[in-house]
């Protein structure tokens, strides 16, 4: 009798073990939503600041650009290209929900309206809405984990981002590969409203740069258009300083020179 309630004993503890063990996977278990902010805030911090260079590759020709950008959370962002010389001093303004260029040329800034966020950014593969509105993918997006894959060696979490209704965006869904162990986008995939592939970006050359672990590399690969593709570089790159609101203007944007 004596074993037999020792044993019992042993087998409760047991289970109650269990479920603590099972509790606190589950409450440490992030969502797919938590999973998409935690990579947003991985790789542009509560402010970022990086220098780049931009190659656009076609089958007969490459151009490339040179870059800075910087962000303050998820509402600002101001890109500004430095070279060659016949775009220094374009740049791009987002503040919250409105957006624009600033071309020196004709000295002119250009409000981007929300059909004009398909459009490419100064004739790469990138878009309007993919390099200044980057944030869009947390707060216009619901986020579903389909799986998990290996990419490039990195155990990651796959996800599908679908766009919540009347969001202003430019994908209907957006399918990310996130690294489990350092939240970065190691590919994402673009579809349009019939939901056919339209871009995918892959990221390559993850490296400790500004205090953080960060993809230096990255494609942007059209679908439907052999042998072109967008490639960025990042040289240096900064986060999490301190960079007041007022910077992030149409002034400062037309100011701006290198």
């Amino acid at each position: 009798m004596r074993d037999l309630l020792n044993l019992n004993v042993r087998l409760y503890a047991a289970l109650f073990l269990f479920a603590i063990y099972l509790f606190s996977g589950l409450a440490e278990a992030k969502s797919a939503s938590e999973i998409v902010a935690e990579s947003d805030k991985q790789m542009r911090g509560d402010a970022s600041y990086t220098v780049a260079t931009m190659n656009i590759i076609r089958p007969d020709w490459t151009r490339s650009m040179s870059m800075k950008s910087w962000t303050k959370g998820q509402d600002l962002s101001l890109v500004l290209v430095t070279a060659p010389a016949k775009d220094k001093g374009s740049a791009s303004l987002k503040r919250q929900k409105e957006m624009w260029n600033w071309i020196p040329s004709i000295e002119r800034v250009i409000k981007i309206a929300p059909s004009m966020l398909s459009q490419s950014w100064m004739g790469s593969d990138f878009t309007n809405d993919d390099l200044i509105n980057q944030s869009s993918i947390v707060v216009d997006y619901d986020h579903k984990l389909i799986e998990e894959q290996t990419i490039d060696g990195d155990d990651s979490y796959v996800i599908d981002a679908i766009a919540k209704a009347d969001a202003p965006v430019v994908w209907s869904k957006v399918r990310l590969w996130i690294s489990k162990e350092s939240y970065l986008q190691r590919k994402v995939e673009f579809y349009d409203e019939f939901d056919d592939l339209v871009n995918t970006m892959e990221t390559f050359d993850v490296k400790q740069m500004g205090g953080r672990l960060i993809a230096t590399r990255m494609t942007m690969t059209p679908k439907d258009k052999p042998g072109n593709r967008t490639e960025m570089i990042t040289h240096e790159a900064q986060f999490d300083f301190d960079i007041g609101d007022a910077f992030f203007s149409q002034s400062q944007m037309k100011a701006l020179r290198d």
